[in-house]
């Protein structure tokens, strides 16, 4: 579970502060008010340039009169052409936000945008055409991913079929430099009951990039496979990004196909928390590559932040910190008094804690 503390300054610095605000606005001229605010107004709204863009998303249920919040604020942004994974323990939140990004529920709260399309505002008929047009989708169960009694060509034109405006030798052409590409020719005229696991999977990437979407969302794609035949299908994910610049999104456990992507986002109870960024280094002397991965704490739009929880114990941080902005960076601090408010109770052990710089 994981506790929460608050962050807070000192009052000597709060009154400070409190008191050049003061001084500042007191010298502040109208003239130089208005400036300020048509500036804010000009600036670019939050992932303007995003593929996927995440604003304060919000999404309770609600079972027998109890309210849970999957997601409580998230906030997350995607570019064109990424290939990333989103991780988290189960409950943290990231199939919920799979299942908004698919079009198959609506958030309670905040902005959700994908290529364009609000996916608060759209209607029933405008979310059926989201989800045939703007997104494919890749289930973790390979019988959710194909039809029993249709062959791997038969599927994969299906979709086109459904959609229309597509010549029957269009729809074909296009089935098989998909099988093609992903390396599945020999799997042409088989039905599924006739494939491996794998190649099921394959077959449902091809069948999820039918109608060319913008962005292909997979959860746990290779949770029900071995780690061979996971690599094989992360491979094909791969092609598919590189070769068609398709936007993918990866559900995942597995920590093999965390890895093999060059951004990772950790999700904890119902927040982005953390991300990690990798990159190729190549030495200079010896021309040798080498992997570089660096993980970042998440800074959400309202200025919260997790700070990870062996970090927090090493320095007996709980309850409240203290604050203290430098010239290049903040620091932060334990209570130097150690005072702790004795009607809270004992602090609770979890995953990370939470420091809140609120605007």
């Amino acid at each position: 579970m994981t506790s929460s503390t608050e962050t807070a300054g000192t009052a000597g610095t709060a009154k400070a502060a409190g008191a050049a605000g003061a001084a500042g606005a007191a010298g502040t001229t109208l003239a130089e008010l208005e400036r300020r605010a048509a500036a804010r107004r000009d600036r670019p709204s939050y992932g303007h340039d995003a593929l996927i863009a995440c604003d304060r998303v919000v999404r309770i249920f609600t079972t027998d009169g109890v309210e849970v919040q999957a997601l409580q604020g998230l906030d997350l942004l995607v570019q064109e052409g990424e290939l990333m994974a989103l991780v988290g323990a189960s409950g943290s939140g990231k199939s919920t936000l799979m299942n908004i990004l698919a079009g198959l529920d609506v958030p309670t709260a905040g902005s959700a945008k994908v290529a364009g399309c609000d996916l608060l505002s759209m209607g029933p008929k405008e979310r059926l055409r989201y989800r045939r047009d703007v997104v494919g989708f890749v289930w973790q169960q390979t019988a959710r991913n194909l039809l029993p009694y249709l062959t791997a060509i038969q599927n994969i034109t299906l979709p086109m079929q459904l959609r229309g405006g597509i010549g029957k030798r269009e729809r074909a052409a296009r089935a098989e430099s998909l099988l093609t590409m992903l390396d599945i020719e020999q799997c042409r005229d088989r039905r599924p009951q006739q494939l491996s696991g794998g190649q099921q999977q394959r077959v449902a990437i091809a069948v999820a990039l039918a109608n060319t979407p913008s962005v292909l969302l997979a959860d746990e794609p290779t949770g029900e496979l071995d780690s061979a035949t996971g690599e094989q299908v992360f491979a094909a994910f791969r092609r598919a990004n590189e070769e068609l610049g398709t936007s993918i999104v990866i559900v995942t456990h597995d920590q093999a196909v965390a890895n093999e992507v060059r951004r990772t986002v950790a999700i904890r109870d119902g927040r982005t928390s953390s991300e990690v960024l990798r990159r190729t280094e190549v030495d200079a002397a010896t021309g040798q590559e080498s992997q570089v991965a660096r993980e970042y704490a998440m800074l959400d739009r309202a200025g919260r932040l997790q700070l990870p929880a062996d970090h927090t114990r090493a320095l007996g941080m709980e309850h409240r910190v203290l604050l203290e902005l430098e010239q290049d960076h903040i620091g932060v601090w334990p209570d130097a008094h150690g005072t702790r408010e004795k009607t809270d109770g004992p602090a609770q052990d979890g995953p990370a804690q939470e420091a809140s710089a609120e605007e």
